[in-house]
């Protein structure tokens, strides 16, 4: 199997002698070790206007931990495509690509949070449209050679040449978010890796695989099982009293969440709280690696709570026992 992280790093507004970007450092020095323990990845979020510091410029955020390591494979889960300028996201995907030696796995999606399509003052409704039209524009800017011209709903460009070219060919590795039957079968016939989200229960995910696997073998491509990556909260904990914190913790998070995405299918459950997480001992975490293993998973992203810490048990205690 392959582990990975994913989640974000945050910076609060600077008060008088602090330091707003320390967590961003910690962050980084967290990849660093990382590497050194044996992840193959790192996924960062993108988001906006939380009030709580979540990253936003998920690249600048890469390009920082690529320079400071050599074999992490820096991703994004995901850069929202509606959102941003396709030429301009093509030029600095490309960019940090030459600059890593090809280590960019650019995850995208469509988003999903209300709040902010509205603090961009784009319809919600529109992001489908926009995203199918900004991949379009970005699949062309990475793959011509010579000036091409666009004229779409939202974006028109004449006689350019996007530059750079990136390491990867024909462009960098690209991964896409899904959450329903229908994107994972439009993931699967565009020729991407599947990203699948921390919330789902094991039974979904044996269900998404399989329809995963299924589809692309439909169009006669062979499937890589690692062309799956399923996103989970970990947490190394000893006690009753450490893990009630915990799943308290998380349904905060969840809910905090909801409050800007205004999502209809939003469970707001214990029981939903825990479909989405592996917290327990280090025989328990075994077992439910063990369990995604049987349902068709081999690449886990790691979301850790408690950080360094639970990668470094993780990686010590766990990884040891799926890495043949």
């Amino acid at each position: 199997m392959q582990f990975g992280m994913f989640g974000s790093a945050q910076a609060l507004r600077s008060k008088p002698n602090s330091d707003s970007g320390s967590e961003f450092h910690e962050f980084v020095d967290r990849n660093v070790e990382a590497e050194s323990l044996g992840y193959h990845s790192t996924f960062l979020v993108e988001h906006h206007f939380t009030g709580i510091g979540q990253v936003s410029a998920t690249l600048n955020l890469l390009t920082w931990i690529g320079s400071r390591t050599t074999t992490l494979r820096l991703g994004t889960a995901v850069i929202v495509l509606p959102w941003h300028n396709p030429v301009l996201l093509a030029e600095q995907i490309a960019t940090l690509d030459l600059l890593s030696g090809g280590r960019v796995d650019a995850g995208i999606g469509k988003g999903y949070r209300l709040k902010e399509f509205e603090g961009f003052s784009i319809p919600i409704d529109e992001a489908n449209d926009r995203f199918e039209e900004c991949l379009s524009v970005m699949l062309k800017a990475w793959t011509s050679d010579s000036p091409w011209s666009y004229k779409g709903k939202y974006w028109k460009y004449d006689q350019v040449v996007v530059e750079p070219s990136s390491a990867q060919k024909p462009h960098p590795q690209l991964w896409m978010g899904a959450g329903s039957h229908k994107s994972i079968k439009q993931v699967a016939q565009l020729g991407f890796n599947l990203l699948l989200g921390q919330f789902d229960s094991f039974e979904l995910i044996a269900e998404e695989v399989a329809l995963f696997k299924a589809e692309v073998e439909s169009i006669g491509q062979n499937f890589d099982p690692k062309s799956v990556a399923v996103a989970r909260s970990v947490n190394i904990i000893s006690s009753d009293e450490e893990y009630e914190q915990a799943i308290n913790n998380r349904m905060v998070a969840r809910r905090r969440t909801q409050e800007l995405a205004l999502h209809p299918k939003f469970q707001d459950t214990r029981e939903a709280a825990k479909a989405g997480v592996i917290y327990g001992d280090t025989d328990y975490i075994n077992e439910q690696i063990q369990a995604l293993q049987e349902i068709g998973v081999e690449y886990v992203l790691l979301n850790c709570p408690a950080g360094i810490s639970t990668l470094r048990q993780f990686a010590n205690d766990v990884m040891p026992s799926f890495q043949g």
